[in-house]
């Protein structure tokens, strides 16, 4: 058996074990690690083990993942950011469908200091989704609305799939968070067009609010979103001014988090104990699967089968168009069974020597492909933000009505990936001008 069939044979085994749900860390270890070594022998094989994933591990922009991470969660223990939606709620009441485009904004604002698709539902989905049933909205409608809005998670910065995409591909993760600001803003756009077109069509999904809001209370209203607005400015004023890299901004949103909550006495000892567990816990995870991608990443170089399968899409003489059709089907299909982290460090040691063959972006290709990874979160049947609105919401809802209410949203989530891809300067204008 030939290097190249080895490292094939070894791709096969790992899909298979993801198939078996097995975790996707531990499966990219154990096949690489055995691919290892066959091909080179023990000494190689344990020495890949001790040295690959140290080696990933040390890279400093890494230090900005807990960093970021912990921002988010203390934010959302410490209920930083219920003000967001009372403020857009009372500011879009006469909107059609006021709650639920109130809903996208808030989840849009937690976003902007969070990075999680998961965390911003899980936050949103306990204030919003109640907020819409009380007041008679379609419950596939109220649920759908927070499941897909937290996607924008992962486009705007600080976004924990960017800056690990940007470590990979050894990419700016400054203009990575600049052209995921456009692709959000345009996804935001987008989805807020879904609501108020369906309301307006059906209104017996969003009743009209009919109580008088005034513009004093308006106006009060805005004060409750200090908190975030002050955290935002600290992190992306700071670092666009070049006060702090991008790395570092993770620690000091992290930090002024921690003093905001303080400030506002919603920062207690069990909340803060909650966010360090949940930061170590998510911390831990992505870093096995990344250095797991790391040994798959060596094994395939070492194999041969890396170049084998690149060169084969390139020598087929597809068309750039085609290449990018085939990459966003298997991005899709990947989507509705694996975890967006796990998807990507799964596949980029192939994807990205045929994006970079073809003369495309690879900043514009990071922004895509974090699009595309979150439409998996939400697409069926491993649709991670679905259950996570499920799991808030108990039995208010089945699961079925909120993908069904999700449907909509992805309609327009392919007219927002087709403008990216047939208009690349969308996604690539702000870092051209700004990185």
């Amino acid at each position: 058996m030939s290097d190249v069939q080895i490292g094939l044979s070894g791709l096969a085994v790992l899909f298979f074990l993801i198939a078996l749900r097995m975790p996707v860390g531990l499966a990219l270890i154990g096949v690489s690690f055995g691919g290892l070594l066959y091909l080179m022998g023990w000494g190689i094989a344990w020495g890949s083990l001790g040295l690959i994933p140290y080696q990933f591990s040390a890279n400093w922009v890494l230090s900005s993942v807990p960093m970021f991470l912990l921002l988010g969660y203390v934010c959302y223990h410490a209920q930083l950011t219920q003000g967001l939606f009372r403020a857009a709620r009372l500011w879009l009441s006469a909107v059609p469908g006021g709650l639920a485009v109130a809903s996208i904004f808030g989840t849009t604002g937690f976003a902007a200091v969070c990075g999680s698709s998961v965390a911003c539902s899980a936050a949103m989905g306990r204030v919003a989704v109640p907020e819409m049933i009380a007041h008679k909205y379609n419950p596939g409608l109220a649920t759908s609305t927070v499941a897909i809005a937290g996607t924008v998670g992962a486009l705007l910065p600080p976004s924990i799939i960017m800056i690990l995409y940007g470590i990979i591909a050894q990419e700016s993760i400054t203009k990575l968070f600049l052209g995921g600001i456009t692709a959000g803003l345009l996804t935001v756009l987008g989805y807020i067009i879904v609501v108020v077109v369906r309301v307006k069509l059906n209104p017996a999904l969003a009743p009209a609010q009919e109580e008088r809001i005034s513009l004093r209370d308006r106006i009060v209203a805005l004060w409750d979103i200090w908190p975030i607005m002050l955290i935002m400015l600290g992190i992306f004023g700071g670092m666009f001014a070049g006060l702090f890299t991008p790395t570092e901004a993770g620690a000091v949103g992290a930090a002024l988090s921690c003093v905001v909550a303080l400030c506002k006495r919603t920062l207690t000892w069990e909340r803060f104990r909650a966010a360090i567990l949940e930061t170590l816990l998510t911390t831990g995870t992505l870093l096995i699967i990344a250095m797991g991608a790391s040994l798959l990443t060596r094994f395939l170089s070492l194999s041969g089968a890396g170049d084998y399968l690149s060169s084969m899409v390139i020598d087929a003489g597809a068309s750039t168009v085609l290449i990018l059709c085939m990459i966003v089907l298997i991005y899709l299909l990947l989507g509705m069974f694996l975890e967006p982290i796990g998807a990507m460090l799964l596949t980029l040691p192939i994807v990205l020597p045929i994006i970079d063959s073809v003369g495309l972006s690879l900043i514009w290709f990071g922004v895509v492909l974090t699009k595309l990874l979150e439409i998996g979160m939400v697409t069926p049947p491993v649709g991670m933000n679905i259950f996570v609105i499920k799991s808030v919401v108990g039995d208010l809802v089945t699961t079925g009505a909120i993908f069904k209410g999700v449907f909509w949203f992805l309609v327009m989530d392919a007219v927002v990936l087709a403008l990216l891809m047939v208009f690349p300067d969308v996604v690539l204008y702000l870092p051209s001008v700004l990185g």
